[in-house]
C-alpha cells in the first residue's frame, strides 16, 4: 500500500494506487488511532507498522458506508487487533447486514454497488453529530442511503468517503468520470448526493480526503466546481 501523510494527524493508505485506488485513513488521537474505512482486503500489516511507529494502539474503525471496497478489510483488522471498536451509520448497518429495502421516506431508486457478506457485526451504530474520537459524524447520503463523512474538529480535515471522488477529476458522487466511472455507477441517488456535497462544502474543510483519489488541501474552489458540474449534469 502507498502511505501518504497529511499533517500530524492523518495518514492515507492507498491500495492499488495506479489502477484502482482505494483509500483508508488512520487518524491520530491522544488515546490511540482510528481507522476510517478498510478497502477490499485487510490493511492490518500496514497499520501494524504505523501503530509501532506511533507507539499507539488501534482503538477504533469507523466506516463511511457499506460498500465492499470500504468494509472488506474489517475482518482482517479485527483479527489482528482484537477488541477494536467497529462503527457504521445506523442506516447503512442494515445494508451491511444484507437488507437493501428502502425506507418510505427515501427516494425509491435502487441501492447499487459492490457488496460483500461479512461475518461480523458493528459494535456501535452512528448518528449525525456523534463523535468518534476527534471525528464528528456528518450525514452525507446519496452514494448510499446512510453514507457518512467524518470531520476532524481539530483542523477541519474532512474524510468524505465516496460523497466525492478526485480520481479522474473531482466529482460529486453520481457524476460520471470516464477515467474512473465506478463511484458514479455505484451511486444510489444523485440529487441526495448533490445536496450532501453542498452541505459538506459548507463545513469549510481545510482538507478533502476521499475514498478514491488524492486528497486536496484547501478544497473549496475544487468543491465549488464539482458542485456546479453536478447541478448541470443532474438538471
Amino acid at each position: 500500500m502507498k502511505i501518504t501523510r497529511h499533517g500530524p494527524n492523518l495518514v492515507q493508505l492507498t491500495r492499488y494506487p495506479a489502477l484502482f485506488p482505494m483509500n483508508c485513513y488512520l487518524v491520530q488521537e491522544d488515546d490511540g488511532l482510528t481507522l476510517v474505512d478498510s478497502t477490499t482486503s485487510s490493511p492490518a500489516d500496514d497499520i501494524a507498522l504505523i501503530v509501532k511507529e506511533a507507539g499507539k494502539e488501534l482503538r477504533r474503525v469507523a466506516l463511511t458506508h457499506a460498500h465492499g471496497d470500504h468494509v472488506g478489510g474489517v475482518a482482517g483488522v479485527r483479527q489482528r487487533f482484537p477488541g477494536v471498536e467497529v462503527s457504521i451509520g445506523e442506516r447503512d448497518a442494515r445494508i451491511l447486514a444484507g437488507d437493501k429495502t428502502l425506507l418510505e421516506t427515501e427516494a425509491q431508486t435502487a441501492v447499487k454497488g459492490y457488496f460483500v457478506k461479512v461475518d461480523w457485526k458493528p459494535d456501535r451504530l452512528l448518528k449525525p453529530g456523534d463523535r468518534v474520537g476527534s471525528l464528528e459524524v456528518v450525514a452525507s447520503p446519496g452514494h448510499t442511503p446512510g453514507h457518512l463523512a467524518f470531520l476532524d474538529v481539530r483542523d477541519r480535515s474532512l474524510i468524505a468517503g465516496d460523497a466525492l471522488q478526485t480520481r479522474g477529476g473531482i466529482a460529486v458522487s453520481g457524476v460520471l468520470r470516464p477515467l474512473f466511472p465506478f463511484p458514479a455507477m455505484a451511486t444510489w441517488n444523485k440529487q441526495a448526493a448533490l445536496a450532501s456535497a453542498i452541505s459538506l462544502r459548507g463545513l469549510k474543510p481545510s482538507l478533502l480526503a476521499v475514498g478514491h483519489g488524492n486528497a486536496i488541501r484547501e478544497p473549496a474552489p475544487a468543491m465549488d466546481r464539482a458542485i456546479e458540474a453536478a447541478r448541470r449534469a443532474f438538471g
